[in-house]
């Protein structure tokens, strides 16, 4: 009888191919270890990818994540990523809910402009220079802490030195959000919009005490160490591509339609299926969450850990993607559609409204009006249209609705969940537009309106992300407590688990979530220190 053959063992295999699996093994490959990349869908990427979602119709969109503020240019550089990131011009428009035949532009390269703006909105000049006194307070928190994400984690104490204001540290991370808001501006929109940046993806009110509001909105200000949210030509998929580009040639071994059925604490790695086989690393890096983890591991014979608040991830987000004939008439006169849609289109976000939709779900409801927002990927970047949608004057819209947490759709059939909120998102919208937005989407060749809405479920059904969380669980300071133990690699760069060889390289990581690259890089740099020791 034949003996049963050994399974290969590499440096590292690496579990999922999202985009930080994919930066892991470029970083792993370029320092001459043997990686093989495991990813469940005939594609990799997870969920920064483009797709053309409608039959027919020239229109490759991101269909998941859509901006990128956290990759750090040293990872751009380092991979030799030709990658282009555009910065747009307009920061944002809001309608007055109250009056939406006025509102809030901000735009960059006007200053008199957004002034006039506010004015119309807030009756004055005050409350703008409010707001760029909020901004300006809060700039020294990007320019300290973003170069620290692609560090060894920093100490709390040695972030709160470096950050050398203790009352905006208290007013950031001690004390919930709306406190500081409350203080810093005097209008309900104002403190929105501020707000609106610590919501995205996270189920939380302005008051919240758990502080997770805190949390996502130090993430959203402080990528590049300027916290501006960039275009990425030819969209998320050329971002993917460059990856997976610059990891094959480093030498990674990347496989699709490879699924990960058990991981076993020893580094034994269990593919099922047609390609069934069991490959054995020195180390193992999970892309997947920790909850999907989780099972793997529990497949793979380690013992039940103590379940975690990790475990039940929730996303609370839904994402709409259209393209457009035409961009939608405003109701304000003053601003054109191509400022108002350049930017980040803010849609009944005041703080009212949001901390009102979060009361609304928290008591099973689908709030009404639903908080959203809305950009434009084409006016920046055109290339994501064939020629005749481009000299047709078509545009793509993406609405990201907020405060939708996945426990109002979990017990919906997908199709019902999904018409609930598409009514919803529309019904808000339009209650800000001069006409219906039916009325300027575009139509397949089928006579298809091209619409879709990808809701928490369908994030879990197709991407594996456990209740359509973005961020695969909680997100966490970008810090170590000053006395949470360091004494390993995993530890140090906040990629550890409770098995030493099985590191996460995802959005699980302590510094991971949005297109940032960040769980991959920091997952590799243990890695590696690991495999030389």
């Amino acid at each position: 009888m034949a003996a049963e053959a050994r399974p290969r063992t590499h440096d590292v295999v690496i579990v999922g191919g999202g985009h930080n699996a994919l930066v892991a093994a470029a970083y792993l490959g370029l320092a001459g270890r043997s990686v093989v990349v495991l990813e469940r869908l005939d594609h990799l990427g997870g969920a920064a990818v483009s797709e053309r979602p409608w039959a027919g119709v020239d229109a490759r969109l991101s269909r998941y994540s859509y901006l990128v503020s956290l990759l750090p240019r040293r990872i751009v550089d380092d991979l030799g990523l030709d990658i282009r990131l555009l910065r747009r011009r307009y920061s944002s428009y809001t309608p007055d809910p109250v009056d939406p035949s006025r509102g809030i532009l901000i735009d960059t390269a006007d200053a008199a402009a957004t002034t006039d703006s506010f004015a119309r909105v807030t009756g004055g000049t005050a409350e703008a220079k409010r707001f760029a006194a909020f901004s300006e307070r809060i700039a020294p928190v990007a320019r300290e802490i973003f170069p620290t994400t692609i560090e060894p984690l920093p100490r709390r104490r040695d972030v709160r030195d470096r950050l050398g204001d203790p009352a905006l540290w208290d007013d950031l991370f001690e004390r919930p959000l709306g406190e500081v808001l409350r203080r810093s501006l005097d209008t309900d929109i104002l403190r929105g919009i501020a707000l609106t940046d610590a919501l995205i993806g996270t189920f939380s009110a302005s008051d919240d005490e758990s502080l997770r509001q805190n949390r996502c909105f130090l993430y959203h200000v402080i990528g590049g160490g300027t916290g501006d949210w960039d275009v990425p030509v030819g969209g998320m998929g050329r971002v993917t591509g460059e990856l997976a580009r610059a990891a094959r040639d480093a030498g990674a071994d990347l496989r699709t339609g490879a699924e990960v059925v058990s991981v076993s604490p020893d580094g034994s790695v269990e593919v099922g299926g047609e390609r069934a086989e069991t490959l054995q690393g020195r180390i193992v890096l999970s892309g997947v969450g920790p909850a999907v983890l989780a099972r793997l591991l529990a497949a793979g014979g380690a013992a039940d850990a103590p379940r975690a608040e990790g475990d039940h991830p929730e996303g609370a987000q839904l994402k709409v993607n259209m393209l457009l004939r035409r961009l939608p008439r405003l109701r304000d006169a003053d601003v054109a559609p191509e400022a108002a849609f350049g930017g980040t289109f803010h849609i009944n976000e005041t703080m009212s409204q949001l901390d009102a939709a979060h009361s609304a779900a928290s008591s099973g409801g689908i709030p009404d009006p639903l908080p959203a927002e809305i950009y434009c990927h084409s006016l920046t970047d055109p290339s994501i249209l064939g020629p005749e949608l481009r000299a047709s004057g078509a545009q793509t819209l993406t609405l990201f609705g907020l405060q939708v947490p996945h426990r109002l759709i979990s017990g919906r059939a997908t199709d019902e969940a999904r018409t609930v909120l598409l009514t919803a998102a529309h019904r808000s919208l339009d209650a800000v537009l001069a006409e219906p937005i039916a009325e300027c989407v575009y139509e397949a060749p089928d006579g298809t309106p091209c619409i879709e809405a990808r809701t928490t479920a369908d994030l879990e059904s197709s991407l594996g992300m456990v209740g359509g969380d973005i961020f695969h669980g909680p997100l966490s300071w970008p810090w170590a407590d000053d006395d949470e133990p360091l004494d390993n690699p995993a530890r140090r760069w906040g990629v550890a688990t409770a098995h030493a060889n099985v590191l996460i390289c995802g959005s699980g990581a302590r510094r991971g979530g949005a297109v940032s690259g960040l769980g991959g890089h920091n997952a590799a740099m243990a890695a590696l220190e690991m495999l030389q020791g």
